[in-house]
């Protein structure tokens, strides 16, 4: 391909654009280590572990669903999702697995049994996000007709419809108490409800772009949401007060505590726009930087993890151990995470 030559230098000076925050190199952190790369039908979208940590269960765009245990990381159960699948979530015994996407609706599996239980039905458009509450017993989901729908498990008539985001919502997330709901929309705002009767407890302003990626401290007391604002921000959940303003440098799409709430991983853009220009049109340029560990405490970023391409999900296992993450490249990874040593 031939370029002008104003064109090549203007390509050539948005590669070597800023690579982001630096990483500390003093204090407690984790070190990150590939452990293996699994190969998605289409692009990776969500993943999900059990709460006891036996199973792993991996969603992408075609629709394949793959379970596997994490002792040996093999697969031991396949489903799929028609027309495609953007989330999925274990119920909180590990027995049944839910899924949803393009369909508009969430599908009830049964685990080991690779058996369609039941189909919940009612959302207008695409699903983007499900999750599960602590006692097993309500079934969030949310996506393209920006109605937050909330099922009763045990006798799932017609959900709740928590209303009040005003464009789609991309993700949604029980506290660990199972009291409070968080969820994140593309009109630039995360929002708190009172699970129980419905009613909103605090809007969390402030980003100014899409929020696309959430997660509470595994004791409750924070939530931090990642937005296209290329920010992450810290809130105290008890009433949505601002606490930390982390600059990424590039769209973040996903982030996730560890489950002893001292890190937390972002997953996102490779690169920044000019960089991705660059990328598309030479086809050159080295892994970019999709997934960022950084230190709870003090708000440092300790480890970068490349990958080729966005990545739209990380999610860490059970025992935080390992790190997997969802790739716009059609592969999952799977990394090992070990406390560094100096």
């Amino acid at each position: 391909m031939r370029f002008t030559p104003l064109v090549a230098a203007s390509l050539a000076l948005a590669a070597c654009g800023s690579a982001g925050p630096e990483v500390a190199a003093n204090g407690p952190r984790i070190e990150p280590s590939l452990a293996a790369t699994w190969q998605a039908e289409g692009p990776a979208r969500q993943v999900a572990f059990s709460r006891d940590g036996r199973l792993v269960a991996t969603s992408d765009a075609s629709g394949l669903i793959s379970l596997r245990e994490t002792t040996s990381w093999k697969i031991v159960e396949q489903l799929r999702h028609p027309g495609g699948a953007t989330t999925v979530a274990f119920a909180a015994d590990g027995r049944h697995l839910y899924s949803a996407g393009y369909d508009a609706t969430v599908r009830d599996w049964e685990v080991g049994g690779h058996r369609l239980v039941r189909t919940l039905t009612g959302a207008r458009g695409t699903i983007w996000t499900l999750d599960v509450s602590p006692d097993g017993r309500r079934l969030a989901a949310a996506g393209e007709d920006a109605v937050i729908r909330i099922w009763n498990l045990p006798q799932p008539g017609i959900p709740a419809a928590l209303k009040g985001h005003a464009r789609n919502v991309w993700e949604v997330a029980f506290s660990p108490t199972g009291k409070q709901l968080a969820s994140g929309s593309f009109d630039n705002d995360a929002r708190l409800w009172d699970v129980a009767s419905g009613k909103p407890l605090a809007t969390l302003a402030g980003h100014s772009q899409a929020v696309v990626g959430l997660d509470y401290s595994p004791d409750g007391a924070m939530l931090a949401t990642g937005a296209d604002d290329s920010t992450i921000r810290f809130w105290r959940a008890s009433d949505g007060a601002r606490l930390r303003v982390i600059v990424n440098g590039r769209h973040v799409d996903k982030v996730a505590f560890s489950p002893n709430g001292r890190w937390l991983a972002s997953g996102g853009h490779a690169r920044g726009t000019m960089d991705t220009l660059w990328h598309h049109i030479t086809g050159l340029g080295a892994d970019g930087d999709s997934v960022r560990l950084w230190r709870v405490s003090d708000g440092s970023l300790i480890a970068n993890l490349p990958h080729p391409d966005d990545v739209i999900y990380v999610a860490f296992s059970s025992d935080g151990r390992w790190l997997v993450t969802s790739g716009e490249d059609k592969h999952f990874r799977l990394w090992r995470l070990r406390a560094a040593t100096d």
